[in-house]
């Protein structure tokens, strides 16, 4: 099972929903998942915000933030998966940010992503990326591994729920 087949049956299984935003994987995380069939039980959709002023007036990214940091920076991408969330009335939200080359971006080398996932009641996490490679390996790693960091999200998740359910430990 691939990693969005796998993710969409974790989250269709719960009745959840996830929402997208994109900026360097330009719409291949949306793709990725609506390649498996049934998708729509738990897909509801994406934004591709390539351009700063759209992270910042679609996903609500905070405008300091980007002013000082760039789009290119770790609590752009949890704003990112906080504000698709939102937007889309989605359980979850993921977020791809990051430099895929050719050349640097904001300060930041080539190869430097972050991934974001926010799910329910403010739960979240956000990791940093070191990626090799061309600029298609360097968005293909990034689609990967904002998938199994959601992976990740959902097992834990669902941990913790199983854990309030049985009364603690």
């Amino acid at each position: 099972m691939t990693d969005a087949a796998n993710v969409l049956a974790l989250l269709a299984e719960r009745g959840r929903t996830l929402a997208v935003a994109e900026s360097l994987t330009g719409g291949l995380v949306a793709a990725e998942l609506t390649s498996v069939p049934g998708a729509s039980k738990a897909f509801r959709g994406s934004v591709t915000a390539y351009a700063t002023t759209l992270k910042r007036d679609v996903l609500g990214v905070d405008a300091t933030l980007l002013e000082e940091c760039g789009a290119v920076d770790p609590r752009v991408a949890s704003q990112m998966a906080a504000g698709v969330r939102e937007l889309m009335g989605a359980d979850w939200g993921v977020a791809t940010t990051g430099v895929a080359g050719p050349d640097a971006q904001d300060g930041q080398p080539v190869g430097t992503v972050f991934v974001a996932v926010a799910g329910p009641g403010g739960t979240g996490k956000v990791a940093a990326l070191r990626l090799n490679g061309d600029r298609g390996e360097i968005r293909r790693e990034s689609v990967r591994s904002v998938l199994e960091l959601l992976r990740e999200e959902l097992h834990g998740n669902a941990r913790a729920q199983d854990t309030e359910q049985n009364g603690g430990n």
